[in-house]
Parts: C-alpha cells; sequence; structure tokens
C-alpha cells in the first residue's frame, strides 16, 4: 500500500500536492501522513486533505502527528516543506542588511537571507533526514524547502536516499515565455539547465524558428519589459532568459541591486524586485492562507479539485506505475553538466520511471552562464559547509563569497553584518565554533 509522508504540512503546498495525488488515476488508496511541529496549522491540513479525500471518493486515509516519529514509518515517499523560525526572523534578514545597503526583495536562497535560512533550517533537517533513515530507509525525499540548493546540496552529503529538489520555475517560466513570444505553450520547444533559480534556456524555439530575435524586438516595447524588468534586461546582454522571477533573479547576481538608481531603473512592484517584498507580505501571506483553507472547510470558498503544475505527484504517478515522466529536477551534478562543479547540485530534466529518478545529461553551459551559477554555487557550498562542520568562520566566508553583498559592501562591513544578524537568531542556530 502506497504511503507519502509530508512533513511541513501547514505549508501552502500542502492542499495542491494533496490535490494531485488524489487525482492519480489507477491509484486509489494509500495513507498520506501530515507532520507538523505547529498543531494548530497540522489540524487545519489534516481537516483539509480528509476533506479532500471525501470529494475525491477514493480510499486514501490521512494520519497526522507534531511528532515525525509517531507517522512516517514505511514511507516510500517523504516531502519535505519545512520552515525553521521563519516568522521570528524574516525582518531581522532584511532590515540588518538594508542598514549596510543590501537591498533584498526576496531573501531566502542566496545573500545574507538566505545564508541565516540556511543557518537555522539545515540543523532540523538533518534530525529528520537520520529519522527517514531509521523508519522509511526506502524512501525517496522530494524537497520543496528552500534554499532549494543547499536544502539538496546538504541531503545528498549525509545520506544515500535518493533526493531531488522540486521547484515551480521551469514550469512558470516556459508559460511565461511562450506568452511573451505570442506562441502556444504545447508548441514551445527549450532546453534548460542550471542551478535553481538560475537555470537558463539555452534555446528556445518555435517550429525550429529561434524566438530570442522575436523577443529582442518585442521587449522595445517599454510595457512588456515592466512585465519582467530584470529578467528580459539580462536576456539581452546575457542572451538567455532564466528560470527564476525578476525579484529573485535580481539578488543572485551583482548588477541590479547594489545601488538605488538601479533599482529604481531596473525593479518595480512584487516579484519583479520590490524591495522587502518577501519580509512585509511573508507572514500576512502564510496568516490568509490559513485563513482561506478554513473557509474552504467552512464552506464559504469553494475548493478546486484541479491539477497544480507542481511535479511531487508526477514522480509518485511515474515511479508506482512504472510510467516514464520528465520534471526538471535539482539533483547532486555527476557529469550531468560539465562546467559546473561536480561536487554540487544542479537542475536538469530528469526521466522518472520504476527505476526512480534517472537525471539527463546536459552538456556544458555558455561559459558566462556557468560563470554566475558557480558564484552561487561557492555560495552554497560554504553555507552547507559551514552547517556540517559547525564552522562560524565557513558562514562568514560565505556571505563574504555572495553576489550581491559583495558587490555593495567591503569584508568589514560584511563581517559585521554578519555577526548582528548571528546575535539576533542565535536562539535559532546552534552554537558554531
Amino acid at each position: 500500500m502506497t504511503k507519502i509522508s509530508i512533513i511541513g504540512a501547514g505549508s501552502a503546498f500542502t492542499q495542491d500536492i494533496t490535490t494531485d495525488i488524489l487525482k492519480i488515476e489507477g491509484i486509489d488508496g494509500g495513507t498520506i501522513a501530515l507532520v507538523d511541529l505547529d498543531a494548530k496549522r497540522l489540524d487545519i491540513a489534516r481537516r483539509m486533505v480528509e476533506k479532500l479525500i471525501e470529494m475525491t471518493g477514493n480510499r486514501w486515509k490521512v494520519i497526522a502527528s507534531t511528532d515525525r516519529r509517531e507517522v512516517i514509518g514505511g514511507s516510500q515517499f517523504v516531502i519535505n516543506q519545512i520552515e525553521v523560525g521563519g516568522l521570528q526572523n524574516v525582518r531581522y534578514e532584511y532590515e540588518i542588511p538594508l542598514k549596510y545597503n543590501v537591498n533584498q526583495c526576496i531573501g531566502d536562497t542566496l545573500g545574507p537571507g538566505g545564508l541565516f535560512k540556511t543557518l537555522r533550517t539545515l540543523p532540523s533537517w538533518i534530525d529528520i533526514v537520520r529519522d527517514i533513515e531509521d523508519l522509511a530507509p526506502h524512501a525517496t525525499i522530494l524537497n520543496y524547502t528552500n534554499p532549494m540548493s543547499a536544502v539538496t546540496l546538504l541531503t545528498s552529503r549525509i545520506t544515500e536516499l535518493p533526493v531531488v529538489g522540486l521547484c515551480h520555475s521551469i514550469q512558470n517560466t516556459s508559460s511565461q515565455l511562450a506568452e511573451y513570444a505570442g506562441v502556444p505553450y504545447n508548441e514551445l520547444e527549450w532546453r534548460a539547465g542550471g542551478i535553481n533559480h538560475m537555470s537558463w534556456f539555452v534555446e528556445l524555439k518555435h517550429k525550429g524558428e529561434d524566438l530570442y530575435p522575436v523577443l529582442l524586438e518585442k521587449i522595445k516595447d517599454e510595457e512588456l519589459l515592466r512585465q519582467d524588468p530584470v529578467r528580459l534586461d539580462a536576456m539581452k546582454y546575457l542572451g538567455a532568459f532564466v528560470s527564476e522571477s525578476s525579484g529573485h533573479f535580481s539578488e543572485y547576481i551583482p548588477y541590479y541591486r547594489k545601488r538605488q538608481e538601479l533599482i529604481d531603473q531596473h525593479c518595480n512592484t512584487g516579484y519583479n524586485g520590490a524591495t522587502g517584498f518577501y519580509a512585509d507580505n511573508w507572514p500576512i501571506w502564510r496568516k490568509e492562507n490559513d485563513e482561506r483553507i478554513l473557509q474552504q472547510l467552512e464552506g464559504t470558498l469553494p475548493i478546486e479539485l484541479k491539477n497544480s503544475n507542481e511535479y511531487a505527484a508526477v514522480i509518485i504517478e511515474a515511479m508506482l506505475k512504472n510510467e516514464p515522466k520528465v520534471i526538471y529536477g535539482n539533483v547532486p551534478n555527476q557529469g550531468l553538466i560539465h562546467n559546473l562543479p561536480q561536487n554540487g547540485v544542479v537542475e536538469v530534466a530528469c526521466m522518472i520511471d520504476g527505476n526512480g529518478i534517472n537525471p539527463c545529461q546536459f552538456g556544458s553551459l555558455p561559459e558566462h552562464l556557468a560563470a554566475l551559477c558557480r558564484s552561487n554555487m561557492a555560495f552554497f557550498e560554504l553555507a552547507v559547509g559551514a552547517v556540517l562542520g559547525n564552522d562560524k568562520e565557513m558562514a562568514r566566508h560565505a556571505l563574504m563569497s555572495d553576489p550581491l553583498t559583495a558587490a555593495v559592501c567591503s569584508l568589514e562591513e560584511i563581517s559585521n553584518m554578519f555577526d548582528e544578524l548571528y546575535e539576533v537568531e542565535r536562539e535559532f542556530i546552534p552554537n558554531m565554533k
């Protein structure tokens, strides 16, 4: 019987992923185990999953606990969605760097925000992985937690369990590119590879025609450029479109957020690069998501049983039914992208079937694009190494290697910023030497 565990079940991903799982044809029974340390949010998630099971009319059952060891045993799939200390620290991770003129939009993957999210998330995740090894030794880990590359990299370093990091940026971006180019999505041809949040669409075609000249002509229209300002501007100079939103991407490179006039020129609202967008809105989104689910459970808001574009259920279906599917996943490099570090994690097409996750060799990225990826991968290597080695100075060096922080600050300023952040988040970070 199929068993799937979702750790961090209070996450906004749970409803969509569960709906996708329950709609898999030919697998109409099994157990979904929900885990969350917040008993109230766990109860909301449990009630929603029970409601979805009732609406789909199949024979799944749900179990839930704040103690993962009570419910994850025997899982074939473990989905990770944890958030560690986010509400308490999201403002520190935005406001303290801003004092040093490091201006972040999201701050959950790279930069000061991404580093300290890594430092407070990975120690808890290590404990969870050890429990999975003990209680579900044949499980495949599907990771949704950011920083995606860092979580997946650490997992690959500490366990032999198969792991894949899952994002929706390739799905969303390919859809956006079809819209920008004015072609039907199902006729879009592309080839993409790189790292999470920085995969590059190195080929983009429609019926054999290269779409980049089309896009370069279209972005002469200022209205289109404003829809995705950083990515479209970067495409003009770098020759390829990148997989993550303008706001995220603006933080991973040194070009767009190091001076206020550049932010004013290239970044606008929301995910297009707004200053403090995540810090200002994430706690509100979290609260609103819980309220929305409660309204759905009360019947005052409808529940739509429609498939999402997340990959978790695609993987589960392909493996259980041995029906090959292709997804884009974050996996250990191991010869997949030749000019990126072989001990790092890359995002490439993966074929999924009864044998599990089978990454596809990509080859080499254009060297200038690989260089931008390598700068981010060095940051992840240092951040993960700092956690595994309990090494505070390595964590400090990770921040010194961050492209945006280095573009704005001196080494002394970065070191002082690190100390300030470490001090306010000390209770969430195990003591480092």
